[in-house]
């Protein structure tokens, strides 16, 4: 079986089996990203934990990603909103926003180097095909929705690399993934979380609840079944019987090949194919490694599997030249009929994860989120979206943010929804615009002489970002309800200071607040 990129010079300690009878908390069956992050915040939360993974700690599915951090799901928003209704979609791609920063937040909590880094992501028409009329269309169409639901996204004629029409996305990320769950793996250590291997959990029992190896057996309150695709235990298979039956498994292929650095832009790629192909890049000392992946089948389907590395391979040469192809490997995702993962409990103190369609890093982050949020019987604003029983859900009867504005994710959602423009050209007397410039969030405003107010968009409280209130003139922070006046002064608290001064360069010369222009 090929070795995926990942593997080369990033060793594993191995850990022991299970032997004889033990007793935790929170049982974890699987050691894909889904577990380790379970069984990490779990261990930090002070709960005992015992992981038990059948082969070795992130050796099948989650080591065969290619590890693109992104909101962007398989399924397009449009769709998303005609199946489920615009709150709802939101609710989908926030997600998505809120498992990356989850993921940031670790990096940086417990120090991890694992390339984690920022980056853009482009859909695009694919590279070899002229783009149609309604191509373009499609794109633009598609570019509004996200924009009008508050995520940062525009149309763009030529996307970087490929040279095709395509939608911008701000606030996506990559990361090397076996060294972030390295990282995982020794803070839950640290913690006191154990970890086995070579240890396939038989069966689930119930009352008590009790997880069988063939060497031991582990009591617990909770079972966490964090497997790619879920396993039946006694007391849940019928349910996971039916649920496995909802499930379409398909395989996807990888390659890489490394170039010098810079030569490919540090992005995420996706084009609009079907099969789709998607490229990134982890950035090395000296030079960058592309990745490129498609050429997905149903699981079993292809009989000559070896000739999608070829095809993988033509096209790479063709998009990067001279590139020489260093690693080929597969893995396998799978997609639900509606396009959304099942996340939730699967039988009393069973929780399940899986259907994370191309979006396994962050939909299994999610599901682990979800999971230690259900354990600590705490309200998930994602529950009822993603529950293994759902039905579908439709139309306006959900007031989304409302209902959960009080979950920790959207006291700083507006750190990853775009700003109102660019430039301070677009302001209107009297009236004023949340800005990006030069990397600074900027509440600008115009008065009705024509000057322009420049002050930081974080409020003073807890640093939220706040919003133009074009009927009262004001700022205002969606998250604890501050107001401050046009040109920052506290207006209303919790916040007791003025919003700070800023000093920003913008379309070729120093503007600092209160500069006429």
């Amino acid at each position: 079986m090929p070795t995926p990129y990942w593997d080369a010079g990033v060793p594993l300690r191995r850990h022991g089996r299970l032997h004889g009878h033990t007793s935790c908390d929170v049982a974890i069956v699987g050691g894909g990203i889904t577990g380790l992050t379970a069984a990490y915040l779990l261990t930090r939360a002070g709960r005992k934990v015992a992981l038990l993974e059948r082969s070795a700690l992130d050796s099948v599915d989650t080591g065969a990603t290619t590890a693109h951090l992104t909101c962007v799901t398989d399924t397009r928003l449009s769709e998303l909103v005609s199946a489920f209704g615009r709150d709802h979609a939101q609710a989908v791609w926030d997600a998505g926003l809120a498992a990356i920063a989850i993921i940031n937040d670790i990096v940086r909590t417990e120090g991890i180097e694992c390339h984690f880094a920022w980056v853009p992501g482009y859909l695009h028409a694919p590279v070899n095909a002229q783009a149609g009329e309604q191509d373009i269309d499609d794109l633009r169409r598609e570019a509004d929705t996200a924009a009008d639901l508050g995520f940062d996204a525009q149309f763009i004629d030529r996307a970087p690399l490929v040279n095709q029409p395509a939608i911008e996305f701000m606030d996506q990320a990559r990361f090397h993934p076996r060294l972030y769950l390295k990282g995982l793996i020794a803070a839950i250590e640290r913690a006191g979380g154990r970890l086995y291997e070579d240890s396939p959990v038989e069966d689930i029992e119930d009352d008590p609840l009790v997880v069988v190896t063939p060497d031991g057996r582990v009591d617990c309150r909770h079972v966490i079944i964090a497997t790619h695709n879920p396993i039946p235990g006694k007391a849940g298979f019928l349910r996971t019987t039916l649920l496995q039956t909802k499930l379409a498994l398909y395989s996807s292929y990888a390659i890489g090949g490394q170039v010098q650095r810079g030569r490919v832009p540090d992005a995420l790629f996706w084009d609009t194919g079907d099969p789709y192909r998607y490229l990134r890049i982890d950035r090395q000392n000296g030079h960058d490694m592309v990745i490129y992946g498609g050429e997905d089948h149903k699981t079993g389907q292809a009989e000559d599997t070896a000739a999608r590395f070829d095809t993988l391979s033509a096209a790479l040469r063709a998009l990067v030249p001279g590139i020489t192809v260093t690693n080929q490997w597969s893995g396998q995702v799978i997609e639900t009929s509606d396009g959304l993962p099942y996340i939730g409990e699967i039988a009393p103190r069973q929780f399940l994860a899986t259907g994370f369609s191309g979006n396994g890093m962050t939909f299994g982050t999610l599901g682990a989120v979800m999971a230690v949020d259900a354990i600590d019987e705490r309200r998930n604003p994602w529950h009822e979206l993603f529950d293994v029983d759902r039905t579908k859900i439709r139309g306006g009867l959900w007031d989304y943010l409302r209902e959960n504005k009080d979950y920790p994710y959207y006291l700083i959602r507006d750190r990853f929804a775009g700003p109102d423009g660019k430039s301070v050209r677009a302001i209107r007397r009297g009236s004023g615009m949340v800005l990006d410039l030069n990397g600074h969030r900027v509440a600008a405003y115009r008065n009705d002489d024509g000057a322009v107010s420049m002050k930081s968009a974080v409020c003073t409280h807890m640093g939220c970002y706040v919003h133009w209130n074009s009927a009262e003139g004001t700022w205002d922070c969606p998250c604890h309800g501050s107001r401050f006046q046009a040109t920052g002064e506290v207006l209303a608290g919790p916040a007791t200071e003025p919003l700070e001064e800023l000093d920003v360069k913008s379309e070729g010369k120093s503007q600092k607040s209160k500069v006429s222009t």
